[in-house]
């Protein structure tokens, strides 16, 4: 079978202070041991090259905690060696995610001199009130430093993350936010909707969040404003300028592959056989270090034939032009009769559409789609 594209997810797992809302495998710094970290992330790489096949990397991603603490040395050590381990294509998309509080110009320049050739900025908010509410470590003047520094360092495709929903917040500070980032003509944005998830601060001693009439109307005010702007929808929660949509999360979203390497790092990958399996590496940064070669990974699975159909959807229907039945079929090895049931009943519903040999969630859809993900599995 022709297998699908690879990405390359890279996870830094340090930051300079936990957010009250993250729940992602982050911890907070004290002294970087840049050396040791790359030193196992390499050693992690090359007992994992077996699992490629003869592929070439498209896409490439250093996620965090905030990657921008490394030094430009240490990333360039970390591209340097990565490109000798694994053929990397020579049109690759190679970002890594940055924050306000950990910018500096001639940081970003060495960034981009090392070959990272796209950043995310962690910007949140343009609101020092709500910077505050959210426990950033960032105020808005060094917000719009870091934009001006990915700008002059040579970064024509950049991600502004941005928040809405956030606490107190109505339609007017939302828009604004909106407005300042879309002000720098971003090639990408990411807007998405503050949640409460579990083992987070937040969870713990919840802020006073908008109420739900509230939050449709932030939302549906956010995207007349984006699309005035010109920015297209892709996904839920992605934006872009025409053609910069970012390759290594569109990969994700269509059930391609990736393997992941560093503390807590998850990986999906498929053998020639049309097996699926799915990895995990261990999640604290101290015990992942001191792994001995062939044992960073903490868990192994294969998925079985029935949660093929619902992991596939839980990705697809996520993109606005939702899935070819041709890509269903490549990426599962299943027949799409395999699931003309539920896609029947779907249809029905109103919940999904079928265009010639396209199938995608309608505008009502979108509205319940964790519950048509769970009609597959």
């Amino acid at each position: 079978m022709e297998l699908p594209p690879l990405g390359l997810y890279i996870h830094l797992p340090w930051c300079e202070r936990k957010c009250p809302y993250c729940d992602f495998n982050s911890h907070e710094a004290q002294d970087l041991p840049e050396a040791q970290y790359i030193d196992a992330l390499l050693q992690d790489l090359d007992g994992d090259i077996a699992l490629l096949q003869p592929r070439q990397v498209e896409t490439l991603f250093i996620g965090g905690g905030t990657p921008s603490l490394f030094s430009a040395p240490a990333i360039a050590r970390l591209l340097q060696e990565v490109g000798k381990r694994v053929a990397l294509s020579p049109a690759l998309e190679a970002t890594m995610e940055a924050n306000p509080g950990s910018a500096e110009a001639d940081k970003f320049a060495a960034f981009h001199a090392a070959g990272i050739n796209r950043l995310s900025l962690g910007i949140q908010s343009f609101q020092d009130g709500q910077l505050q509410s959210l426990g950033r470590v960032h105020n808005s003047e060094q917000a719009h430093a870091a934009i001006d520094f990915a700008c002059a360092a040579g970064f024509d495709s950049f991600n502004i993350d941005l928040m809405h929903g956030l606490p107190g917040q109505g339609i007017e500070s939302a828009s604004t936010d909106l407005r300042t980032a879309l002000s720098y003509q971003p090639a990408h944005l990411s807007w998405y909707q503050l949640t409460i998830e579990p083992n987070t601060v937040f969870h713990k001693r919840p802020p006073a969040l908008p109420v739900e009439d509230t939050l449709a109307d932030i939302q549906d005010n956010g995207e007349h404003l984006l699309t005035r702007n010109g920015m297209q929808q892709y996904e839920v929660s992605a934006y872009s300028q025409p053609g910069f949509e970012c390759r290594h999360n569109s990969n994700y979203w269509s059930f391609g592959d990736y393997l992941g390497i560093g503390a807590g790092a998850h990986g999906k990958i498929t053998a020639p056989d049309g097996s699926i399996q799915r990895t995990a590496k261990r999640r604290q940064p101290g015990e992942y270090m001191s792994s001995p070669v062939g044992a960073f990974t903490a868990k192994t699975r294969i998925l079985t034939q029935d949660e093929v159909p619902g992991e596939f959807m839980l990705n697809a229907l996520r993109l606005n032009q939702g899935f070819t039945i041709s890509l269903f079929e490549s990426r599962t090895g299943l027949p799409i009769s395999s699931i003309r049931t539920p896609l029947e009943q779907l249809i029905d519903r109103g919940l999904l559409e079928k265009l010639e040999t396209t199938i995608r969630t309608t505008a009502l859809g979108r509205r319940f789609l964790d519950s048509i993900v769970a009609e597959f599995f």
